[in-house]
Order: C-alpha cells, then structure tokens, then sequence
C-alpha cells in the first residue's frame, strides 16, 4: 500500500537529483512552516549556496539570503565554499531576528546534514534563531 502524499509519486531514482528529489518529498511531508515558526529551507548547488525562510501557510517568503547577492559578489571570490556558508548562515540569522522570528524548523532539502548545509545551520543557530 502506498502512501497518499501532497507530493507527486517520482518512481524509482534514476540520477542523484532524482534522488534527491525523492529525499526532500519525504522530508517536506514531515516538515511545514507555520507563521509562529515557519520554515529554513536550504538550497545548496556545486558553485552557490542559499536559503530561505518561509510560510508554508500563505506561501510567502519572509527572509532569504544567498551567495549570489550584491554584496557577496566579488568580495568571497577567493573564500572557500565553506566559508561563504557561514556568511550565508550569519547573514539570514540577522535578518530573520529583524522580522522578528526567533524560531524556525530546518528543512535540509534532500541533502546531508554534512558540510556546507551544517555549516550554514551551525551559523544560523549562533546568530541567535533557534531550531
């Protein structure tokens, strides 16, 4: 028996993004942003890094912050990937203290808790929002 699911059943994995795909249907059935603690959604790539805040409820975005933003160009040309996470991670944790949220639920978005994604959640959570 399968389970019925707000996702679209993906079959079976052919390729990595399928798998990952399938990892974050799995995750999202479980995890959801309301307005009192909405949701930390991480997206990481080979080349950039960014995440998101965000009310699964209206369905808005309420803070983002990424590595491809005007004030990232450039200036971490040189820096490790690793190193512009935690930027990243310090960067939407201020933010998300401005809007007034103090507390979020992290949606890892398929990936490992490992790396760049750890990383990123470890600065967050140093900045002062609590998951």
């Amino acid at each position: 028996m399968r389970v019925r699911t707000k996702f679209k059943y993906l079959g079976k994995a052919k390729n990595a993004w399928a798998k990952r795909r399938i990892r974050h249907a799995r995750i999202r059935n479980r995890v959801y942003g309301t307005q009192a603690r909405p949701r930390l959604a991480v997206f990481r790539s080979l080349r950039h890094i960014s995440a998101q805040v965000i009310d699964d409820g209206r369905g808005h975005t309420l803070v983002s912050a990424s590595d491809m933003e005007s004030s990232f160009r450039g200036a971490n040309v040189s820096n490790p990937k690793s190193d512009v996470a935690v930027q990243v991670g310090a960067l939407l944790a201020e933010r998300t203290l401005a809007e007034g949220i103090d507390r979020v639920v992290f949606d890892r978005g398929g990936y490992r808790y490992h790396g760049r994604v750890r990383l990123l959640a470890d600065a967050v959570r140093k900045g002062g929002v609590a998951f």
